[in-house]
């Protein structure tokens, strides 16, 4: 929370935010992220599925009554976060309203009036035009944004390589049921689950899903892709990497090798010193590179092993990681501190 409380908000403290689907893997990651925040009392929740409306919980320490998705719940609203399932999020579309609208399903990012938002990887000033609805990026997408434009800023890059591995949280709730599922499965000799990923993940690493499950991990790598290069575009204009996405057994945070060729290399220390800032944890000497373990519920984004290349004098690999779901959520309500 330390990189979200040092940003000034221009959103007035006392309007009202509505979180559509907060009982979702992204919607907690929001609820926890606003306790305690001077944003975090206005904040109202809203059932992203009919099953959750009515439902007694706990916001910010007291009781709270999750809200009907309808009209009604929303038109008060300064700020709509929408976390649920895609299809809660197009009817908040077909609802229309008067609020500003922010996307972490990826449900809106083909409406006309969508603008993909990454606050810690975008310029310092930029802005998005009034009535955008703003759609938080890949969190992979975020931290390579970040990485790659402070390291261009640094000395020009030549071209680059990321391997990505994915969570299974990624895919929401279900998926880590799967994933929890096959590897008791295959502890006990039983069958193992394939709703999600049509494929074994327990102990093993993909590079696609089979073919009968319902999301090819393509699409997740064109997405990341897609986000990557806009977030690029209007901030450090480095070069687009190439990307490769790999389905990893893990439950929560992405991985991330990259490896980064300059025009001429300027040393590790360099590179750690031009990184080592927020929102970003710079691992170095006797702490170790970082790991998705270690990352989980912190803010930003940890970088370490920043080695040069023992085949390439002008190129460095290091690793990255980020708890995929904090690290959107973060960039959701940075988005809304922004608004005014």
């Amino acid at each position: 929370m330390r990189y979200l409380n040092n940003r000034s908000t221009r959103l007035d403290k006392t309007a009202t935010l509505a979180l559509v689907g907060g009982e979702s893997l992204l919607g907690r990651e929001i609820r926890d992220l606003m306790s305690g925040h001077e944003l975090g009392p206005g904040l109202r929740l809203i059932a992203g599925g009919s099953e959750e409306a009515g439902k007694l919980t706990e916001q910010g320490g007291e009781p709270a009554l999750v809200g009907a998705l309808d009209k009604e719940s929303l038109k008060s609203a300064r700020v709509v976060f929408l976390a649920g399932p895609a299809e809660s999020t197009r009817k908040v579309l077909d609802l229309a309203p008067s609020g500003r609208l922010i996307d972490l399903t990826y449900a809106a990012e083909d409406r006309a009036a969508a603008r993909l938002r990454a606050p810690m990887a975008e310029p310092a000033g930029y802005s998005v035009p009034a009535g955008s609805i703003d759609v938080i990026a890949s969190a992979a997408a975020t931290a390579i944004a970040i990485t790659l434009g402070r390291l261009h800023a640094l000395s020009p890059i030549k071209r680059s390589v990321a391997h990505i591995f994915e969570p299974a949280s990624e895919h929401g709730a279900p998926a880590l049921e799967e994933l929890q599922r096959q590897t008791v499965g295959l502890l006990s000799f039983k069958g193992q689950p394939k709703e999600i990923f049509d494929a074994q993940l327990a102990f093993n690493l993909l590079p696609r899903y089979g073919e009968e499950a319902p999301v090819a991990l393509e699409e997740a790598e064109q997405r990341i892709e897609r986000h990557l290069a806009t977030l690029l575009s209007v901030s450090s204009r480095a070069p687009m990497p190439s990307l490769r996405l790999i389905q990893a057994p893990v439950f929560h945070g992405y991985s991330i090798s990259l490896w980064v060729e300059f025009g001429s290399n300027p040393g590790v220390a360099a590179m750690e010193r031009v990184l080592d800032a927020g929102p970003v944890d710079l691992r170095t000497g006797d702490t170790g590179p970082p790991d998705v373990v270690s990352i989980a519920g912190q803010e930003g984004i940890a970088i370490g092993g920043v080695v040069l290349d023992r085949n390439n004098p002008q190129a460095a690999w290091m690793w990255i990681v980020a708890d995929n779901l904090r690290l959107r959520a973060e960039n959701a309500i940075l988005v809304a501190q922004q608004l005014p």
